[in-house]
This record gives C-alpha cells, sequence and structure tokens, in this order.
C-alpha cells in the first residue's frame, strides 16, 4: 500500500537576496538524490525526519503498516509492502539505497537484490562489521563479483562518530549521503540561474 501524493523535494536552491547585483554566471548543483529506505524503525523514523529538508524524495519501506506515523514530510512516500524486493527492481537509476530492516534475513535478500544492479548511486546498509564480513561471504558464495564489494556501504555513515542512539547514526548517514551526492559526476548536474539575474528580472517587470 502506498500512502501520500508524488513527494516533492526541497529546493537547496538559496531564496532571491533583494538587491543583489552579481556577474548572472549559472552555478551547477547535483539533482536531488532518489532515495528507498528499508525499515520503519527508531532509525528509519529519526532518519526520515531529517531527509525532509534535505534535496530528495524518499521512499520510505516496510511491510509493518502500523510503523509509519500519520504525517510524513512531503517529500517522502510511505509503501507498506510484503514484497519490499520488488522495490529494488522498480527503483531508477541512480538511486541512494538504505537497508536498515528490523530483519537480518531481509537485509540479505535486499543486499543481494540490490548489488545485482550496477546503476545504484550508493548502496548503505546498517550493522557491524561482523554483518558486513558476512554479508560479503554470502553475496561472493553468489556469484558478486569481488570487485564491486565496495560499492556496499555497511557500517553506514560518515566516521568518527561513536554515538549509537537513532538520532545520532541518521546524522551520520545524512552526512555521508550529502558527501555521496557532492561528489556524483559533473555531466549529471543541473544548471540552475544566478539568483541575482531572476531578482533583476523581477525588479524589471515590476518597473515596466
Amino acid at each position: 500500500m502506498t500512502r501520500g501524493s508524488s513527494p516533492q523535494a526541497p529546493t537547496d536552491v538559496p531564496p532571491l537576496q533583494a538587491g543583489c547585483r552579481c556577474s548572472g554566471r549559472r552555478a551547477s548543483l547535483p539533482p536531488p538524490m532518489h532515495i528507498v529506505l528499508f525499515g520503519a524503525g527508531h532509525v528509519g523514523h529519526a532518519l526520515v525526519t531529517l531527509l525532509g529538508s534535505l534535496p530528495c524524495v524518499v521512499q520510505w519501506v516496510d511491510e509493518r503498516d502500523e510503523l509509519f506515523p500519520d504525517d510524513v514530510p512531503a517529500n517522502v512516500q510511505v509503501e507498506a509492502t510484503d514484497t519490499p524486493e520488488a522495490i529494488v527492481d522498480q527503483a531508477p537509476a541512480g538511486t541512494y539505497f538504505l537497508v536498515m530492516t528490523h530483519n537480518h534475513a531481509l537485509d540479505f535478500a535486499l543486499a543481494s537484490r540490490i548489488m545485482r544492479r550496477r546503476d545504484f548511486a550508493y548502496f548503505g546498509m546498517i550493522g557491524s562489521k561482523t554483518k558486513r564480513v558476512k554479508f560479503e561471504r554470502r553475496l561472493l558464495e553468489r556469484g558478486v563479483d569481488p570487485a564491486r564489494m565496495a560499492e556496499m556501504t555497511c557500517p553506514i555513515g560518515v566516521g568518527g562518530i561513536t554515538d549509537k542512539a537513532p538520532h545520532a547514526i541518521a546524522l551520520a548517514v545524512c552526512a555521508q549521503l550529502l558527501q555521496v551526492r557532492g561528489a556524483r559526476p559533473a555531466a549529471e548536474a543541473v544548471e540552475v540561474a544566478d539568483v541575482a539575474v531572476v531578482d533583476q528580472a523581477i525588479e524589471a517587470a515590476g518597473a515596466n
């Protein structure tokens, strides 16, 4: 079951500044992230709160509909489904996959499905280094190229944060997502007109 209308990503283009007079050059911004988040536990809830203000659209997936809150940010779409693996296949190229479910078996099923693809922007999974070693071994047994293991980020989030509280993990994950987004190829960037040019056009229209 899907709840909510099509999510809209918050923009990271700054608001117009009245009276600004700049060069009129165009700036390039990475496109909004398409994030598929598996898991509606405590970390998932904390993460969705932060993602609500970031340049992204989020598919929030779990089979337990009762865990989803009644209200979610405008850029988040809730999907309660018994077949989360199918959502992996349906996701567009360049998706950012986040796996943090309540079930290790489901985590592995999702990891295996994600690693079949070669077109995702990011794949992060909550868990320990021990979990990573076990999953790597099983993925290798299923024929995943050893050279591709670096594409699976586990443990998830930027390093140096030892706090294991849900909000701290969520902050570390968001920081890592923004790092990955910022490093995406320039060819994927979206051109945005310098806000000063827009401001000047508005002023000129008002003077006529």
